[in-house]
């Protein structure tokens, strides 16, 4: 009866839920994968779009901080556009054109991007750009009244170099001159951290350098006395701003308690930084060009730095991982069934071999290893339907031999009872020699048995061939003259053996009885030993009527014999050339067998060399 697989345990479906379980890691890594690449190339991108956005604007601040107006800006902002790859528009805070690099693309996008003022410098945005914005947020390149003439750049300048020269050679340190926006020359002394003993050796130089020229001077008064100006509205005490920006207080009259004194100075401070600050840029109002609205966007006029996955496109990513995970399924499915089906059928012919059909066989399609299954599979059942017939043709042939001798001696024994035949020395001699055959095909079968089970005892030693095969040769003389067969004997070079010698003159005296006993009268049987190719062989060949060649291949198998009469003159038991084959396996070796009809046969033991 055939029992179904139950459905958890079935293969399609394991393979089924293996493919999905590998459709869907596919796709999850497959989107992890896309997302981190995605995103790694967004923020990129995005991280580009920023630094470009950061060059822009601060190429335009600059622009502003040095020109009064934005007339001759098209000249440096077009080839920034062509650089970037963007389009930049500038326009007034009321949205009237200052400038387009590409007017003909269309409306501007709703939103700006920056405003620029080089009095009020977006700080965000000139992070990273290399330009230093104090906390007024004045961009330092709006120089004003403080841009120095070229005579006093030239003074300065030999000034600076002065005390460069002064550092270098005194303190020895690294200097190099820098100019600042305004043309006034500054020390900078990388990686060196000046001490008071360092610099007093240059500080003649260095105050001289450091002393306000009288363009400066002019421009602070006018500070000062603007910032003065805002202090005195507020009814503070005037402070005096140096070039840095920083500010000292003037002496003052007023007389404070010590915490109506701290509260004051926290005030005044507040109160003097925020006038400094609306100072300067009152100062450099007419230097400047004025405030101005700059939309970034790409030549298509869209925003540059919008980055979105729409819903058409998460439906469409979702649709294309459905799909992924419907093929995938299908595929399995008609992988499965035709994987199951030949183990389905392979399954049907085991079961009817199971309940006794023997010619059960599956039939083989393709190269694959369901085919090779298949394949070995039917070799077996082959094999086990011969083995089988063998084994019933044994069971036959066994009890064929021990029925003849038995019925022998019970006959002759019942006759001897009953009064019929005399008991004398003839009919024990008969009697003797059937339980002589009797006892010799048991031995025969025990040994069999033995081989099969491995447990053939061997007690191997080295042994010389030299001395072993004469020995047989004589044991089967006699039987050999009876027979009219001579008997010859060549050994080569003494080859030795490591092996059981009792059972091996056992293998080799089967091979010469056989063929003593199929060799005509006349005829010859030659035992020939050598050693050859690492191996050691005996050869027992003949001069009889030969095997043909389709028996050939069965004589080593047990009770075969070529005579189907079995007549105990033309053959044995059937056994002898069996156990040679089981004792040559037992020794490491084979055994082969050559025949020519009506020419002779040669049956050859070949054995392993023993190791020098």
């Amino acid at each position: 009866m055939r029992r179904e697989v139950p459905l958890h345990r079935s293969l399609l479906l394991r393979l089924l839920v293996l493919a999905v379980l590998i459709a869907v890691g596919s796709i999850a890594a497959t989107a992890w994968l896309a997302v981190r690449t995605t995103t790694g190339a967004i923020r990129q991108e995005q991280g580009q779009a920023l630094a470009d956005d950061a060059r822009i604007y601060d190429t335009l601040v600059g622009y502003a901080a040095t020109h009064p107006t934005w007339d001759g800006v098209d000249a440096t902002l077009r080839p920034l556009a062509a650089q970037v790859g963007r389009r930049i528009t500038l326009t007034t805070e009321s949205g009237t054109p200052v400038a387009d690099s590409a007017p003909e693309a269309g409306p501007l996008p709703s939103k700006p991007s920056a405003t620029v003022d080089a009095l009020a410098v977006d700080t965000a945005l000139v992070l990273g750009s290399g330009t230093a914005v104090d906390a007024a947020r004045i961009d330092p390149r709006a120089s004003g009244p403080y841009l120095l003439p070229p005579d006093e750049r030239r003074t300065l300048r030999d000034r600076a170099d002065q005390a460069a020269l002064c550092l270098r050679v005194r303190i020895r340190i690294a200097v190099v001159v820098e100019l600042g926006p305004t043309g006034r020359p500054r020390l900078n002394t990388p990686g060196t951290d000046l001490n008071d003993s360092d610099s007093a050796r240059c500080d003649l130089a260095r105050e001289e350098l450091a002393a306000p020229t009288a363009t400066e001077r002019k421009a602070l008064a006018q500070l000062n006395a603007l910032v003065n100006t805002c202090l005195a509205r507020r009814k503070l005490t005037p402070v005096n701003v140096a070039l840095d920006w920083t500010w000292t207080t003037r002496p003052r009259p007023e007389r404070y308690t010590e915490p109506d004194l701290t509260a004051a100075a926290q005030d005044h401070s507040r109160a003097a930084n925020a006038c400094v600050g609306t100072s300067r840029r009152e100062q450099l109002l007419a230097y400047v060009a004025p405030a101005a609205t700059l939309f970034v966007s790409d030549p298509a006029g869209h925003p540059t730095t919008t980055f979105d996955l729409s819903r058409a496109n998460q439906i469409r990513i979702a649709a294309v991982a459905g799909l992924v995970l419907l093929v995938s399924v299908g595929v399995t499915v008609l992988a499965g069934i035709r994987l199951t089906r030949p183990l389905h059928a392979l399954t049907g012919a085991a079961q009817r071999m199971r309940d006794g059909d023997g010619s059960a066989r599956v039939r083989v399609t393709g190269r694959d290893e369901i085919a090779r299954l298949a394949e070995a599979f039917n070799d077996m059942s082959e094999r086990r339907e011969r083995l089988e017939q063998l084994r019933r043709a044994m069971v036959s042939d066994i009890a064929h031999e021990m029925r003849t001798p038995v019925t022998n001696i019970r006959g002759w024994l019942e006759a001897a009872e009953d009064g019929v035949a005399v008991l004398d020395q003839r009919l024990v001699s008969s009697l003797l020699e059937e339980a002589t055959l009797l006892q010799h095909v048991i031995a025969d079968l025990q040994d069999l048995a033995q081989a099969d089970a491995g447990a053939l005892r061997l007690h191997p030693e080295q042994v010389y061939l030299a001395d072993l095969l004469p020995q047989v040769a004589e044991a089967h003389r006699v039987q050999a003259d009876r027979a009219g067969v001579t008997l010859a004997l060549r050994v080569d070079a003494d080859p030795q053996v490591y092996a059981d010698p009792v059972r091996l003159r056992q293998a080799v005296g089967n091979l010469v009885a056989n063929a003593v006993r199929h060799t005509p009268a006349g005829g010859s049987v030659t035992i020939d030993a050598r050693t050859a190719d690492g191996e050691v062989t005996i050869a027992v060949a003949d001069t009889g009527s030969g095997i043909s060649a389709t028996d050939l291949p069965r004589v080593f198998d047990r009770f075969w014999r070529a005579e189907k009469s079995r007549s105990r003159q033309t053959g044995g038991s059937g056994l002898g050339l069996a156990i040679v084959r089981k004792l040559a396996e037992a020794h490491q070796g084979t055994v082969t067998a050559t025949s020519k009809p009506t020419r002779g046969s040669t049956f050859t033991l070949h054995l392993p060399a023993p190791h020098s």
